[in-house]
């Protein structure tokens, strides 16, 4: 069973060289929707603030707050890639972060190569890769394209690929930075087809959006964030 919990966690970043500029402390602050403070002569941004939340397998979460509220931030640290600095956090399950499917994407590899580097971040073995390879390959639709470097591709390429690799392997927590949109009107309806049955397959759904009816839609539970903290649940 999936679940996840959240124990007072907050995640602060330090800001070097910003501790004696107020302007930058400001600036900082109104991009990040976090607050600052002091520690050992740093500038700190409290990205996320004592966050307390528990989450069990059928919870289809919608993130709500606005820009800078420390959504992205939850997301990324739910999929590993921040660590709290102070709390508890635990998970327990596979996670599918699509949070930004571009990501990592090495433009000088090909489309192939792109396919295995990719898998082996998100932990999959060569030999799960290699099974996987041809179901990606298919439902991209890239043919001989990948074969040739990322960087000869079209943004709507790209996204292809990324999103057919993001979306190969199935797991019991899904994070998701808004709804994902391919830009590809040919590829848009099997990828639309591929998001639903990721979400229906998950045991545990995390969405963020500025969209109160995709929230409505596909979510069971709100959290609203607000400059980092938990506000409403």
């Amino acid at each position: 069973m999936a679940s996840i919990s959240l124990k007072n966690v907050s995640v602060n970043f330090p800001i070097y060289g910003a501790g004696a500029n107020s302007f930058k402390k400001t600036l900082a602050a109104s991009v990040t929707g976090g607050r600052f403070g002091k520690e050992t002569g740093i500038a700190v941004v409290q990205a996320l603030s004592e966050i307390n939340l528990e989450l069990k397998s059928g919870d289809r979460l919608g993130l709500i707050g606005h820009n800078g509220a420390g959504k992205s931030t939850l997301l990324r640290t739910l999929a590993g890639i921040y660590e709290p600095s102070s709390g508890d956090f635990s998970r327990v399950g596979s996670v599918a972060s699509l949070i930004d499917p571009s990501l990592g994407i090495e433009a000088d590899a090909t489309g192939m190569e792109n396919i295995m580097l990719r898998g082996l971040v998100m932990g999959l073995s060569k030999r799960e890769v290699d099974q996987l390879l041809p179901g990606i390959s298919d439902f991209s639709g890239l043919g001989d394209y990948l074969a040739m470097p990322v960087r000869t591709y079209s943004t709507g390429m790209m996204m292809r690929l990324a999103f057919s690799i993001s979306t190969s392997v199935k797991a019991d927590i899904l994070l998701m930075d808004e709804w994902l949109s391919v830009g590809d009107a040919e590829f848009t309806e099997k990828a639309e087809q591929r998001m639903k049955d990721m979400v229906a397959g998950s045991g545990i759904l995390i969405l963020a959006s500025h969209s109160p009816d995709l929230i409505a839609k596909e979510c069971n539970r709100v959290a609203r964030l607000e400059h980092g903290r938990l506000i409403e649940d």
